[in-house]
């Protein structure tokens, strides 16, 4: 169980780390998360009063991002190892990954979406750019899982 939590924890760190890089302003899906918050439309010294005003409740924020973060983390990391030690292949696991990913995440992103305050211009775009988010980070905790089963 030990290596399950140190896993869930290294996958919590590597899903900030795809986070960072996925809505990074160099990529089409930072550029849709920016215009989603509504940074398309300020002026450079607007954008950069909202990044002072944030600043002090960027640790708070980080920190709640990092507990769901391992929350996900453990649950993949469990179910990746579990299903292994007790003769599943790593595609049979996999496919309970890409279907807890599919069943619930999916559309508790979609329901986010649909009833949320999101521009109608790009709530498809904002839709397939975090669903793919999601699973790029489960697929990368569900491969470090593997190296260590």
């Amino acid at each position: 169980m030990t290596s399950i939590i140190l896993l869930a924890i290294l996958g919590a760190v590597l899903s900030a780390v795809v986070g960072t890089i996925w809505y990074s302003m160099g990529t089409p899906m930072g550029k849709i998360h920016m215009r989603y918050l509504g940074f398309d439309r300020l002026t450079d010294d607007e954008k950069k009063q909202k990044m002072e005003e944030a600043k002090p409740m960027m640790a708070k924020m980080y920190g709640g991002q990092m507990l769901l973060s391992l929350l996900t983390s453990f649950a993949t990391v469990f179910i990746i190892t579990m299903s292994m030690r007790n003769g599943l292949t790593f595609g049979m696991a996999l496919g309970f990954i890409v279907m807890n990913w599919l069943c619930f995440m999916v559309p508790i992103i979609g329901s986010g979406l649909i009833w949320g305050n999101c521009d109608r211009a790009i709530v498809w775009k904002k839709f397939f750019s975090d669903i793919g988010a999601n699973l790029v980070t489960l697929l990368v905790i569900a491969f470090l899982a593997k190296l260590f089963v």
